[in-house]
């Protein structure tokens, strides 16, 4: 049997439902069709790619690894029958969060006035890799140390961290904070895209208790909430303003490096221009 697109469409509405009756009707076909489909792929590849013995459909972790790769295959191939792409192909840049910061505007400023033949399109995916290692955008902006195979990256600037706290805690009153002083409370984690975690403490003082969520919006409203305290990159405080929400220095925790990031294989023509922009903006500081 030849594996086709179908078969991969077929897996990723799968895998972004979990559920064979509404990956079906995504795909406008019969769930006993996509079961078919499902398992000729499955018999192909050797592996198991969903996990049925639960009551909800999960995927193998060859499920997972297999999505990405599906995905980036889907991808590259709508880009390449996209006749508009193939006389304008956009460069889009990923990002989880805050971008390149107070850079941002002028990258895409200046970037319109020197490339107007190449959009930029700016996409915020939350995601450990913003999107660039599923083959969803052609480079990324990445904070935190990086170790997906197949990417390169270069450091453009390093941001100093800030703690937020709910904006009517005791903490918000000072104009400074230690990492021992979020220590007795509970510390917000974005253990998808973010860059925090207990290890950013020292190990006889890390915090009482976490709390995760899966992207800053629900990391925001849960510090608002009052359910805990965070830790971000500075540039988090400018981009990501909240009234519940109080940002303040933090005076003992090591800087968060941001990376711009691309694939190694195929780069995007205009990459070389994004690079070269992007390190001459984040030069001037």
């Amino acid at each position: 049997m030849s594996i086709e697109l179908r078969h991969l469409r077929c897996f990723l509405a799968i895998a972004e439902e979990r559920s064979l009756t509404r990956a079906a009707a995504t795909l406008h076909r019969t769930q006993p069709a996509v079961s078919r489909t499902l398992a000729a792929l499955e018999r192909h590849l050797g592996v198991r790619l969903v996990d049925r013995s639960t009551h909800h459909l999960d995927l193998t972790p060859e499920g997972l690894a297999f999505r990405d790769k599906a995905a980036t295959a889907v991808t590259a191939f709508d880009e390449a029958l996209d006749a508009v792409r193939l006389h304008h192909r956009p460069l889009r840049l990923g990002h989880a969060w805050s971008a390149l910061g107070p850079y941002t505007t002028p990258l895409l400023r200046r970037w319109q006035q020197e490339h107007p033949d190449v959009p930029l399109e700016l996409l915020r995916i939350d995601d450990r890799t913003a999107g660039l290692a599923r083959g969803e955008v052609d480079a990324a902006v990445l904070r935190g140390p990086v170790d997906t195979p197949g990417l390169a990256t270069e450091l453009l600037f390093t941001e100093p961290r800030v703690a937020a706290v709910p904006s009517d805690d005791p903490l918000a009153a000072r104009p400074a904070l230690a990492l021992a002083d979020l220590t007795p409370g509970t510390i917000v984690l974005n253990t998808v895209s973010g860059t925090t975690t207990p290890a950013l403490w020292p190990a006889p003082s890390r915090p009482a208790s976490t709390l995760t969520v899966a992207n800053t919006d629900d990391w925001l409203t849960a510090i608002a909430a009052g359910r805990g305290a965070g830790v971000s990159a500075a540039s988090t405080a400018g981009m990501h303003p909240h009234p519940g929400v109080a940002y303040r220095p933090l005076t003992d925790a090591p800087p968060v490096p941001v990376l711009l990031a691309w694939r190694t294989t195929a780069p995007h023509p205009a990459l070389e221009a994004l690079t070269e922009l992007a390190r001459e903006l984040s030069a001037r500081g």
